[in-house]
């Protein structure tokens, strides 16, 4: 009776032959060894462990590159203006250097008084002012209500109109000038500024149309018919509902329209002859001598002046631009 009784408690706590001890049994009744190993298949929707790095990386490396050919297109635009400035500051030793500097060595604002003791900078810049300001205005006033019907209404004669517009652009300015030139000298409108800011506005206004299309276009036509279900008048609608989401987009055209008044060259060197009537661009090309040799820091100085209003523009509107645009993105 002892004997047995011993060999049932020594087998119930018995080890296995074979080495293996036996692990118990788990609450399910399962029994479990410790030197078992979990041979299960990952799950379909595991990665592999080097994938997440990978797509970092190349992410990382996509957007490095995207930075840098940033940088290298804002230096290859910002390069002439800067070297303009400091081309204006040089004294006429620095200008004719042959090892020339970033920085003036010693800075001077001859070339300013210079450039305004040779040529009526402050009535050319008053005729560019002017030219350009009016003739913008007038393509907005223009463009507007056409771009609308444009934007609105598509059938065969809004898609010629847009053709037309495109095709505009295609024509060399060379093309023109003559007809042009022959047309004006008809209307006795040859060296007036009237006649230069009809020739602004007329070249302007594809451009303007162009760009006011796409805006309107962007507007949902639903809140002009929730304005009209609201008993709005479609005047009413136009003032109240379309108008304040185009402004965005007509203050960006009338910029682009401005600038480019502004900075406009060949229209101004053929139809104007008198001197008080020569916009800045035109007046900045007497800086160059008889021989083609230019006096450089005069000229320089005059580009800067040039080129500053142009610049502050931009940089006082595009913030209200940029604000516009995205005043509408987000819903409340």
């Amino acid at each position: 009776m002892s004997g047995t009784h011993d060999s049932g408690t020594r087998d119930s706590g018995s080890t296995d032959i074979g080495g293996t001890k036996g692990g118990g049994t788990d609450g399910d009744g399962t029994k479990k060894g410790s030197g078992t190993k979990d041979l299960r298949a990952p799950g379909r929707g595991s990665a592999p462990r080097g994938a997440g790095r990978t797509g970092t990386a190349r992410r990382t490396a996509t957007r490095t590159g995207q930075y840098a050919a940033l940088l290298g297109y804002l230096v290859f635009l910002a390069f002439p203006f800067l070297w303009l400035i400091s081309t204006a500051f040089k004294p006429p030793r620095e200008l004719g250097s042959m090892h020339p500097t970033w920085i003036p060595e010693a800075p001077t604002l001859e070339n300013f008084r210079q450039a305004f003791a040779q040529q009526p900078l402050p009535a050319a810049a008053g005729n560019s002012l002017l030219a350009a300001a009016v003739s913008a205005l007038i393509a907005i006033v223009l463009a507007t209500p056409m771009a609308y019907v444009l934007g609105r209404y598509r059938n065969r004669l809004s898609r010629a109109a847009t053709g037309w517009v495109v095709i505009s652009q295609a024509f060399p300015l060379v093309l023109v000038i003559i007809p042009l030139f022959l047309i004006l000298k008809g209307l006795h409108l040859v060296d007036s500024r009237i006649g230069l800011i009809m020739v602004y506005v007329v070249w302007s206004l594809p451009f303007a149309l162009w760009m006011l299309t796409g805006y309107v276009r962007a507007v949902p036509p639903e809140l002009e018919e929730a304005a009209a279900v609201d008993g709005a008048g479609r005047l009413r609608t136009l003032v109240s509902v379309t108008a304040p989401l185009l402004a965005p987009g007509i203050v960006a055209t009338a910029l682009f329209s401005f600038i480019t008044a502004w900075n406009e060259f060949f229209f101004a060197l053929v139809l104007l002859k008198s001197p008080e009537q020569q916009t800045l661009p035109v007046v900045l090309t007497h800086f160059l001598g008889a021989e083609g040799v230019a006096d450089l820091g005069p000229l320089a100085a005059a580009a800067l002046l040039a080129t500053l209003p142009s610049l502050l523009l931009f940089a006082v509107i595009q913030r209200r631009i940029t604000g516009g645009m995205l005043a509408g993105a987000v819903k409340s």
